[in-house]
């Protein structure tokens, strides 16, 4: 990653430093939007809390979607605590420049791919302590130095929160739709809700709601179990005048699947998870045919 233009080896205070400043950043603004031209849709997977599975979802519906024949990527903007690549199994470390000395994106299968922190990072225990404008720059290069090629999906992973990260893919990739992850229960539904201000405030186009973990599908009957309540993100939704894309209740093959490194819409066999992420990738994609945002922002 090359020095934020904010380090004094950038040259800043020098003569004709702002100049070279805003002339490197003018071509890398040109390679971002070169890049983004070739992805049909860019999804923003997000939510105001940690731990209701932004990743689980981001990674099973990613799988889903290229199961189901699209060209699918996976931006994982999780600087700090990565977990998409153990989900994808990916265990590589590097990634390789192609002739033209763009990094190519790590391949999961003939139809996914993708760009993590992670895969940069010669030892995997290593803490990334970065600050704002160092991830801000990192993200921006995953953007513009990467060889994603063309592209149906790319979806984009996000840590907790609504810090830097979140602004600058919102501001890096303003066509973006964001998909926005809850819990069933009020201690998410409460984070959630100033997740979606964020999104208001930053006039961001919010494709929909996903309801994580509703209920709990019983590994011996079958049955439901409320476990953590249901229905709270259907009426977060409609509270907000937003489309709620579906639900996918906890499943123990989700947990099996996630240890083995294999998304579990990838496994062998029905469950209900496979069944939950399967059917939110298709509301997903029929939300996006009629979706007025995605038409005007999509390319291709």
């Amino acid at each position: 990653m090359s020095s934020c233009s904010g380090c004094s080896s950038s040259g800043a205070g020098q003569p004709g430093a702002e100049h070279k400043s805003s002339a490197k950043q003018n071509i890398q603004d040109a390679l971002i939007c070169s890049t983004l031209d070739k992805i049909r849709y860019k999804l923003f997977i997000m939510s105001g809390k940690g731990g209701v599975g932004k990743s689980s979802v981001t990674v099973n519906t990613a799988a889903a979607l290229a199961a189901r024949g699209y060209k699918v990527g996976i931006l994982d903007v999780d600087i700090h605590g990565p977990s998409v690549p153990n989900l994808l199994g990916v265990t590589a470390l590097g990634i390789e420049a192609d002739r033209g000395g763009l990094l190519n994106p790590v391949q999961v299968n003939e139809n996914l791919w993708l760009v993590s922190m992670d895969s940069l990072l010669k030892d995997k225990d290593t803490a990334v302590l970065w600050r704002g404008p160092k991830k801000t720059a990192a993200i921006r290069q995953f953007v513009s130095d990467v060889n994603w090629g063309d592209l149906d999906f790319l979806l984009i992973d996000s840590p907790p929160g609504t810090g830097d990260e979140h602004m600058t893919v919102l501001k890096t990739i303003p066509e973006a739709l964001c998909v926005v992850v809850t819990t069933p229960q009020e201690i998410s539904l409460a984070d959630v809700r100033k997740a979606i201000n964020f999104l208001q405030y930053a006039n961001a186009n919010v494709l929909g709601v996903v309801e994580n973990m509703s209920g709990l599908a019983c590994p011996h009957c079958g049955g439901e179990i409320t476990l953590f309540k249901k229905g709270g993100g259907k009426e977060l939704a409609e509270r907000y005048g937003l489309e709620f894309l579906g639900s996918v209740p906890l499943d123990p093959a989700t947990v099996v699947a996630a240890d083995m490194g294999v998304p579990v819409v990838m496994l062998e066999g029905e469950s209900h998870a496979k069944t939950g992420f399967l059917n939110l990738a298709d509301a997903i994609v029929t939300a996006l045919d009629r979706s007025l945002e995605a038409i005007s922002g999509s390319h291709g």
